[in-house]
């Protein structure tokens, strides 16, 4: 009771509530019994601040309001950003052998002992908004604040180890010095390493680049398929923070002039990650690039990656059959890998044997046998191909088709009963069937063999936080080839404006866009009369095909992307 009436001292002196809603909680109360903070919680009275600051005063604890700069940097990375997000709390500071922690839920017993096991310091709990302290986690727990705090660190160091150099005369003492220096210098270029990496899978990259440039090392991340600078280090730490990448990386560390591959697993928010690490010697030291790939991704499913229902569903169509060849196409990096594992993955049945011989494999898939190519020790795509044919594969993937002996053994598995999927490098779907002829494939092989090619791209989609709308502009209008009948009458586009949850670039997310051509009779009897690829295009026309163009004209009046998108994408000189 007396808590009861502590409430509603503070909401009279606060002033939160006026007095005839207070008056009715109070009836309500005594009516039901309910507590009090129950009700307002029910009623939807206050707001998560509010309440907390109820919460506080009736129980007696102290309540702030909280803002970054109270917390101290050390003290807040007593605990994992992990731990801090998971309970929304953060160490503000140390008193003796207590910590005060900032809650938004200062009673919940069960935090307060997973806050003192992790830390070893008795909690104190201190009250705050949830508002506040999700600011001052992502705040300390910034990959450029870690990273900032780190390299200090760093540069502080080594004006302590300038210091120290020359104030022994033994050598037992220099071994000392030079011991210890090794052992506080590997503290910060570990966090410095580790914040590098946290903060690339925080921001969804998928690749981090760390360049030797003067007068700092640039590190640079890969985020929607740009890349965007992040943070410069000190080029005095370049040699540390390379080294420690390959040393986790099991990589040789004293082998600075020749090219090297590692690999690392990382755990971060509760996933697993791993990292292909490459390294590349340059003119001022060496460069290394990280490709980051989430183990515990969903699987791939065709209906979430091919967003369009026409494109689906000859996605569909083309994958059903018993045997022949699909072809993707697309430069490096527009998402082919990602459509042919999806299409794999709807395959995938117990009663179906599925084959792939990749450079490298990206994704492990279960159920499915996968072989790296090792041109080293033999293993190439053609000779991997000769081997897998032995094999009784009902499906095959090839990861990409570079030569003849390839082309060949892969239009042959086709035609003897396997359904062979594969990539190759053109600009369009109809690429695809010269790039065969010009490799050597007879043109009524190819016409046998192919049930279809697709070309595919990836636009990046406008971030849903800060999209607006406007006003298409002429030059636009040309862009999107608006037939003259739309002038009279405006037509509106959306483009992100930048915000935190897209990095101020506007975009947040990709999506796919694709140009099919289905192998009808008619376009059959063209491969082997070799009338050219833009008679297989106009031939795809009539039947219905949507150009890569077409379809990333439609994302943009949609509003799903920009028109600056599109001339990213697709060249608008072709159309």
């Amino acid at each position: 009771m007396e808590k009861q009436d502590q409430i509603i001292s503070f909401i009279k002196e606060e002033q939160i509530l006026d007095e005839e809603t207070l008056q009715t909680i109070i009836e309500q109360q005594q009516k039901t019994g309910q507590s009090l903070i129950n009700i307002i919680k029910k009623e939807h009275l206050l707001n998560e601040g509010e309440l907390v600051r109820i919460v506080a005063s009736a129980n007696k604890i102290e309540f702030v309001n909280l803002s970054p700069e109270m917390v101290e940097p050390m003290v807040a990375h007593l605990l994992s950003s992990e731990t801090a997000n998971k309970y929304n709390v953060i160490p503000i500071r140390k008193e003796d052998n207590h910590l005060l922690v900032a809650m938004s839920s200062p009673l919940n017993l069960f935090v307060r002992d997973q806050v003192e096991m992790k830390t070893g310091y008795s909690v104190i709990p201190i009250a705050a908004t949830p508002n506040a302290i999700r600011q001052a986690i992502n705040y300390h727990f910034n990959v450029k604040n870690v990273t900032q705090q780190a390299i200090v660190s760093m540069r502080l160091q080594q004006e302590a180890n300038k210091k120290t150099k020359g104030t022994g005369d033994g050598f037992l003492e220099n071994m000392l010095i030079e011991a210890e220096k090794a052992k506080i210098a590997s503290a910060p270029i570990t966090k410095l390493v580790s914040s590098i990496i946290d903060g690339a899978i925080d921001s969804q990259a998928s690749d981090i680049h760390i360049e030797p440039q003067e007068p700092d090392m640039r590190i640079r991340y890969r985020i929607d398929g740009i890349l965007h600078d992040t943070i410069k280090i000190p080029s005095s730490a370049q040699l540390e923070v390379i080294s420690r990448i390959k040393l986790k990386s099991e990589m040789d560390i004293s082998e600075r002039r020749a090219p090297q591959d590692g690999h690392m697993t990382v755990e971060r928010n509760g996933k697993d990650y791993d990292l292909r690490v490459s390294s590349l010697p340059a003119l001022g030291g060496e460069k290394i690039v990280i490709r980051i790939l989430d183990k515990n991704v969903e699987r791939w499913s065709l209906d979430s990656i091919v967003n369009s229902p026409e494109d689906n569903k000859k996605f569909k169509d083309l994958a059903t059959n018993p045997y022949g060849m699909i072809l993707l196409t697309g430069p490096t990096g527009s998402g082919k890998t990602t459509t042919l594992y999806s299409m794999l993955q709807m395959l995938n049945t117990p009663e179906r044997n599925i084959v792939t011989v990749e450079d490298p494999i990206e994704y492990r898939l279960e159920g499915i046998t996968q072989l790296q190519i090792k041109p080293i020790a033999g293993i190439t795509f053609a000779s991997a191909l000769r081997s897998i044919v032995r094999q009784d594969p009902d499906i095959i993937l090839v990861g990409e088709i570079r030569d003849t002996e390839t082309a060949e053994i892969a239009i042959s598995a086709a035609l003897t009963g396997h359904l062979v999927l594969s990539t190759l490098h053109t600009n369009d779907a109809a690429g695809a069937i010269s790039r065969l002829i010009n490799l050597g494939i007879p043109p009524f092989l190819v016409a046998s063999a192919l049930l279809g090619t697709v070309a595919q791209r990836l636009m990046r989609v406008s971030c849903t936080k800060c999209k607006e709308t406007y006003q298409a502009s002429e030059e636009e209008l040309k862009y999107l080839s608006v037939d003259e009948s739309y002038h009279d009458r405006q037509i509106e586009l959306s483009r992100g404006t930048g915000c935190n949850s897209c990095y101020q670039t506007g975009y947040h997310g990709r999506k796919s866009i694709y140009e099919i051509i289905s192998i009808s009779r008619e376009i059959n009897k063209l491969i082997i009369e070799q009338p050219g690829d833009e008679a297989i295009k106009q031939q795809a026309l009539k039947e219905g095909m949507r150009t890569l163009y077409q379809n990333a004209i439609n994302e943009v009046i949609n509003g799903s992307t920009t028109s600056e998108e599109l001339l990213r994408v697709v060249d608008v000189r072709l159309h």
